[in-house]
């Protein structure tokens, strides 16, 4: 148990955590990294690249998002007393402005994210019920808001109850999922492969292609970082870092063949013009229409799990945050379930209002997905940031072990990583993030007030200025246009 967490427990009235075995941290890391993506990639990736460039971008996805897994052991192993993962370790290494801006970014990333899996539900069963259409319109909406509240009781009963539930319905969801692989495989047309293997016309370059690709992958390898999120309820320690690596390896081969198979089945062309989900659509022209019930019902399944994790997770960093007095004091508060309730309802409150938004999207999908992995990237560029310098002997506080030249060249490598992200993420996607990270500075001026604190270091009001600068570049490229929703 961890210095800090025996403080919090030592307190009075604190409620005791709940211990997560490593089955557990590992089917939360599944859970969370399984959801409506998957379903998804077939014509996301048809409408960036061909083959060719998902191989290349499936290759160096894979070895980036393994080096942030690794980072994430590593970390976990080298400083124990840090909770709350991403957060705990921006804050440690650049400060706590920028570990506040790390909390709120993939706190809101969550949220957003969380939104897609209603969309796309929404979508699957608007296939047979026109008047839902993408996921976007007003009944679609109204349905979306009921579930995303039901979702906030049921989780409002406990932790335990609510990972015991994603346990089983993990397990549930990978099944259609690996049966579209191996119906894929049977029903694998060679020529129509090699047709698609240097991609479309429209594709244009590799690198363009490669490029397109990547704002997808990071989407659907969110959650690699769950167990370390979740680490303050680990039995052991150890059992954080090697559930973030059980857990990438089990999902990655999964969903490079859900990409890779489709441009057996059907070209290019038209995978990039299905319906989302589709795997339904590619596995329809596959087996039939069974094929496309067989899928839609895997994804409801999926995308329920999902969701249930990830709003588990996003409340988690909140608390956690306002426990460490870098987030408003009414945050702190949790029942005797261990369910932080105030953090539980703001995170709902938030997946509410982009819900609302989606109906002026043009693609409400697409781009709450996108949205999603662009405010995810500064999370994780500080986390790997962080351990690059602990690699360095360059952190102040205490490490555990001694940190390896393996470590260090690993840290590197995925800070690299997320820095590419970024500019491959585009100035659209950035500004837009600026949009939202800027406002979130009130609840961080309110924390600071509430410790009668000085407000900013210097070096803090510089990124401050930066981050409401970004904004009003922001709001102005909206409104004149030069960036769409």
């Amino acid at each position: 148990m961890s210095h800090a967490e025996t403080s919090d427990q030592a307190t009075a009235g604190a409620p005791p955590a709940a211990k997560l075995t490593l089955m557990t941290l590992t089917m939360m890391v599944v859970g969370s990294m399984v959801g409506a993506g998957v379903f998804s990639l077939p014509r996301r990736f048809a409408e960036e690249t061909g083959v060719a460039g998902a191989l290349i971008a499936w290759a160096i996805a894979g070895t980036g998002m393994l080096m942030l897994a690794f980072v994430f052991q590593a970390l976990a192993v080298r400083r124990p007393d840090l909770d709350a993962g991403v957060y705990a370790y921006a804050k440690a290494g650049f400060g706590e402005y920028l570990g506040f801006f790390s909390a709120f970014g993939y706190w809101a990333s969550a949220c957003v994210g969380n939104v897609t899996y209603w969309v796309l539900i929404m979508s699957t069963v608007g296939a047979i019920w026109p008047s839902l259409g993408d996921g976007d319109t007003l009944l679609a909406v109204v349905l979306s808001s009921a579930g995303l509240w039901a979702f906030f009781l049921l989780i409002r009963r406990g932790v335990k109850e609510a990972a015991a539930i994603n346990r089983i319905v993990t397990v549930a969801k990978i099944v259609p999922i690996v049966v579209f692989v191996i119906l894929a495989l049977f029903f694998f047309k060679a020529s129509v492969f090699a047709e698609n293997f240097g991609g479309a016309d429209y594709a244009g370059s590799l690198f363009n292609q490669v490029r397109g690709t990547m704002l997808a992958t990071v989407f659907v390898f969110l959650g690699v970082e769950g167990a370390s999120v979740y680490s303050r309820h680990a039995k052991r320690r150890e059992d954080v870092g090697r559930a973030t690596i059980l857990g990438f390896l089990s999902v990655f081969a999964v969903f490079a063949s859900v990409t890779i198979v489709s441009y057996g089945i059907m070209p290019m062309a038209e995978i990039a013009e299905l319906r989302q989900p589709s795997m339904a659509g590619v596995l329809e022209e596959a087996v039939g229409t069974w094929g496309k019930v067989f899928v839609s019902v895997g994804l409801i399944v999926s995308v329920l799990g999902a969701y249930l994790a990830w709003t588990l997770m996003a409340a988690e960093v909140l608390f956690v945050a306002a426990k460490d007095d870098d987030m408003p004091r009414f945050l702190q508060r949790a029942t005797s379930e261990d369910v932080p309730v105030p953090a539980l309802l703001m995170t709902t409150a938030l997946s509410q209002v982009v819900l609302v938004v989606t109906m002026f999207s043009d693609d409400a999908f697409n781009f709450a997905l996108d949205l999603t992995s662009a405010l995810s990237l500064i999370p994780f560029l500080l986390a790997a940031g962080f351990a690059v310098k602990i690699g360095l002997g360059r952190d102040s506080a205490e490490v555990a072990g001694q940190s390896t030249r393996r470590e260090l060249v690993i840290a590197v490598i995925a800070t690299l990583y997320m820095a590419f992200l970024l500019y491959a993420a585009g100035l659209k996607f950035v500004l837009v993030s600026f949009i939202l990270y800027a406002p979130a500075t009130l609840l961080f001026i309110k924390a600071r007030r509430e410790q009668n604190r000085r407000l900013f270091s210097p070096r803090e009001a510089v990124i401050c200025a930066v981050s409401i600068a970004g904004a009003v570049v922001g709001v102005i490229a909206l409104a004149v246009g030069w960036i769409e929703l």
